[in-house]
């Protein structure tokens, strides 16, 4: 699953992530990509670690990566916004990896890289959220690009890419990753933003050639849980790549 969060403010301007946790429940993900989770940040969600939080009410374990750091004027606890994964998965190590090749024209952006033991298969799994400007996709998108081509393993990506499949950054991501969503639904839109009239494609899920896509759905149930919709996926782990010929 993929879902920009919002730090848990929803529609109705409401700070609820119990309501974030029960929607993620209620779908059944063992994997989670989260854009937009406050890590002691502000009081508008209350200091709260979230990604430690959900990952404690979901029974998962949990990995984050700090897309903006700002030191506590009193010395305390670093207040952090960013990306988050949550998994049934045992984590078996995680990095982050700032967009710090680029200016900062709006906000800080990060990749989250976390690996992960399914059925005793290694598993990458990266979070993204990129930037509102168009004219930094391209170097986001060749550096996230870059950094899955060196995993020789089955690798998935998601989160919130703020654009959409008519873009240049897309047709430059799909060149080299399925877009899920596409794989399995050829006619529909798979609108995700705004929640409440989802008229447009911000987040996605990218998958390399070991990975294989089943079923691919937008959850709308709680359209007021965040100004994003959830992105849920069923996918599985090939045994070989789909694109080598038979014997490699």
């Amino acid at each position: 699953m993929s879902f920009n969060i919002h730090h848990g403010i929803g529609t109705d301007k409401r700070l609820d992530l119990q309501r974030i946790a029960k929607l993620i429940e209620s779908a059944g993900p063992d994997i989670i990509g989260l854009n937009e989770v406050d890590r002691f940040f502000s009081e508008r969600s209350q200091f709260m670690d979230q990604a430690k939080w959900l990952a404690k009410e979901l029974g998962m374990e949990y990995a984050y990566g700090a897309a903006l750091t700002i030191e506590s004027p009193d010395g305390g606890k670093k207040r952090q916004f960013g990306n988050a994964l949550l998994t049934r998965f045992p984590i078996q190590s995680h990095r982050n990896h700032p967009f710090d090749f680029l200016p900062k024209v709006i906000e800080d952006r990060a990749l989250l890289e976390v690996n992960v033991r399914v059925d005793n298969k290694e598993l990458a799994v990266f979070v993204t959220h990129l930037s509102l400007a168009p004219f930094q996709h391209k170097k986001q998108a060749a550096f996230i690009l870059g950094k899955i081509a060196k995993v020789n393993a089955p690798a998935f990506i998601m989160g919130d890419w703020n654009m959409t499949p008519s873009s240049r950054a897309w047709r430059t991501v799909t060149a080299s990753l399925n877009d899920v969503w596409s794989e399995t639904n050829k006619d529909g839109r798979g609108g995700t933003f705004p929640s409440r009239r989802p008229f447009r494609r911000l987040d996605y899920i990218f998958a390399n050639a070991y990975v294989e896509t089943h079923e691919c759905e937008v959850i709308n149930e709680e359209p007021t849980a965040s100004d994003h919709l959830p992105v849920l996926a069923n996918l599985s782990i090939r045994e070989r790549r789909n694109d080598l010929p038979a014997g490699q």
